[in-house]
């Protein structure tokens, strides 16, 4: 269905006030152009009936860090055409660590990435999680050579493991094949967390780096209309023989589980989103429920 002007503008500002808040310094997000915000704001609250004449940009900043590389900085540059989010927003990626052809590809990629999964959507955050989760591939690639002649250094100085969490978003989890799968394949790899169907469906898996990474790579490439890592946390463990202990003592859940919160509606596929936070308060995770729903929970 085909948005009005002033529903692209709603949308527009809707998501700059959630990004504020989730980057709530200038080192993290910084709006370029504070004339057009303010603009943008004026006819979105009807102090003006003219569409504002500017467009907003702003630069969300990012540290990089994967495994045993430091990526550095890399800073998404964003725009808003007028009819976004009905059609892509113009970001560019700009990483010291990359070469202005690595710089290119990670940019085509990443719009290859939202055109597929999030037309018609906001999607800066989208970007920003596409960007962390895939940079450190780019700068593999172009220092391939360097990582094979350093790898006996590299490994003495690295740590044996990483805990991670992933917090997962689906448009939706309705599939029984998808949800066994789910089950099967976290208790295959010793990750603890819980799955929510419905919609929107929820996956939350907690365990060693590797475990995660490969029931990401093993969930993402079923058959979605989306699904991405929402949030994602990484913790380095101690070396070789401490580390199983440290690992345990990092999660916040017992085991993995389907979690069902009052399911209601038409097909029964909606949940009771209070209680999913009262869930995620217990077990110490409320901070993720606006970073999924953009409003805190209560």
């Amino acid at each position: 269905m085909s948005l009005s002007l002033s529903e692209w503008a709603e949308a527009q500002l809707s998501e700059i006030e959630l990004l504020s808040s989730m980057f709530p310094t200038q080192e993290e997000f910084e709006i370029t152009d504070q004339m057009a915000l303010a603009e943008l704001r004026d006819f979105v609250e009807g102090s003006t009936d003219t569409p504002p004449p500017s467009r907003p940009q702003f630069v969300i900043k990012q540290k990089m860090e994967s495994a045993c590389i430091n990526l550095g900085d890399i800073n998404l540059s964003c725009t808003y055409p007028y009819e976004y989010p009905n059609v892509l927003p113009e970001i560019t990626v700009r990483c010291s660590d990359l070469s202005r052809a690595q710089q290119t590809q990670f940019h085509t990629d990443l719009n290859a990435y939202l055109t597929e999964n999030c037309q018609g959507e906001v999607c800066v955050l989208s970007a920003v999680e596409w960007a962390k989760e895939n940079a450190h591939l780019y700068v593999n690639k172009s220092a391939s050579s360097t990582a094979t002649a350093s790898k006996k250094e590299s490994s003495s100085s690295c740590p044996v493991e990483r805990f991670t969490r992933l917090w997962i978003y689906s448009h939706h989890i309705y599939n029984k094949t998808k949800r066994k799968n789910i089950l099967e394949w976290s208790k295959e790899l010793g990750l603890s967390g819980f799955s929510m169907p419905g919609k929107p469906g929820i996956v939350c898996v907690e365990g060693p780096q590797t475990a995660c990474e490969e029931f990401w790579s093993r969930v993402k490439v079923l058959t979605w209309k989306k699904i991405m890592i929402r949030h994602r946390e990484d913790i380095p463990l101690g070396e070789e023989g401490s580390s199983g202990e440290c690992m345990d003592s990092l999660r916040r859940f017992t085991g993995f589980e389907e979690a069902m919160f009052d399911p209601h509606g038409n097909r029964g596929n909606h949940m009771d989103l209070g209680q999913l936070y009262q869930f995620l308060n217990e077990k110490g995770c409320c901070d993720v429920f606006q970073m999924y729903f953009g409003i805190e929970g209560r």
